[in-house]
């Protein structure tokens, strides 16, 4: 496909990475802007700005109009948050009302971000209710699920074809929020506890043309779960120690020990009315996530993989850039090292 693409969350880390890709290939591409600030940022991207709203289904229909496909990359990622029902609003409602929207506006092709956190669900016994229900390790999971299924849902009753997008945890350049606070704290020495449990990352740039490839490529109704690597929070740290030549890893905590700590910083975030950064629904998806396999849908969309060395090497050279790293790093050279001949 080569017509007109829009995107919706092109401010974001990957919506502005997904943008900046098909602006590289020539094709003309519109964004959402809620704000002029917004607006502005996206013009110096090479895009041409729409103003609208994910909640005013109207505006979307009108953004889409002349656009072939849409990547419906917005969304709210976040833990601990004391009401997730505006997550929930933009996850959910929101995209759903970028499909019906996308059919009503004649686009041929939605290519969706849910996220692989959908795949860590387990059905549990009923209770009594028919169907039983399902367990999510956090509120974030919950949401993209519900909002998977509604947007499934919706392709099927419009007939426009949807393919979805999984993405394990992204990291890479411009990355500074989720997983990516526990490898600057790390970096930093400011990460003296932590608890161990998979950890499954892609390659922004991986990531972003992976997306491509899923409009070219994607079949409709089909998910593809994006993951270079899967290893565990101790080898990842262990790989940044070897890369950077610090050697003070964090104490190790027991999940139930961690759990019950989180569930403290709970109960005196609430009783002092603040947010807190620190939670069980982000220690559960810590500890209990499942490690992934990316390697079926880069065979299905001939996607190769980044080495998790090469990704971390340029994520840690961005830290250093953009001044995010406050202390020495005795052994990160930016290139990784030449093979040499032992003799």
């Amino acid at each position: 496909m080569a017509g007109r693409a829009f995107v919706t969350g092109a401010t974001g880390f990957l919506g502005r990475a997904v943008l900046e890709d098909l602006v590289a290939t020539g094709r003309p591409v519109r964004a959402l802007a809620r704000s002029d600030g917004a607006a502005q940022r996206l013009v110096a991207l090479g895009a041409e700005p729409v103003r609208g709203d994910l909640r005013d289904r109207a505006s979307l229909e009108a953004a889409f109009a002349g656009c072939e496909v849409v990547y419906h990359a917005a969304g709210v990622n976040a833990f601990c948050v004391p009401d997730p029902r505006p997550m929930f609003e933009v996850n959910v409602a929101g995209s759903r009302a970028v499909v019906l929207a996308a059919a009503a506006a004649g686009v041929q092709r939605v290519v969706y971000t849910s996220s692989a956190a959908t795949l860590d669900v387990a059905d549990e016994p009923g209770r009594g209710r028919r169907g039983g229900s399902r367990r999510f390790l956090s509120n974030y999971a919950r949401s993209k699920y519900v909002a998977e299924q509604s947007v499934m849902e919706a392709s099927a009753r419009t007939g426009l074809d949807v393919i979805c997008v999984n993405p394990a945890s992204v990291q890479g350049p411009g990355r500074t929020s989720g997983t990516a606070r526990l490898l600057i704290g790390f970096l930093n020495g400011k990460l003296p506890a932590a608890v161990n449990g998979p950890l499954n990352v892609i390659d922004i740039a991986d990531c972003t043309r992976g997306h491509l490839l899923a409009e070219e490529h994607g079949v409709p109704g089909e998910r593809y779960l994006l993951c270079g690597a899967s290893l565990t929070l101790r080898s990842g740290l262990a790989l940044l120690s070897q890369l950077t030549g610090l050697e003070d890893p964090p104490r190790f905590l027991p999940p139930r020990l961690a759990l019950a700590a989180t569930a403290c910083i709970e109960v005196v975030a609430r009783a002092r009315r603040k947010p807190t950064r620190f939670c069980r629904e982000m220690v559960r998806t810590l500890i209990e996530g499942s490690p992934y396999d990316g390697s079926p849908a880069g065979r299905a969309l001939g996607l190769d993989y980044t080495p998790i060395e090469t990704t971390m090497r340029r994520t840690i050279s961005w830290y250093l850039e953009q001044g995010l790293i406050v202390r020495p790093l005795p052994g990160f050279t930016d290139a990784a090292p030449s093979a040499t001949a032992s003799v």
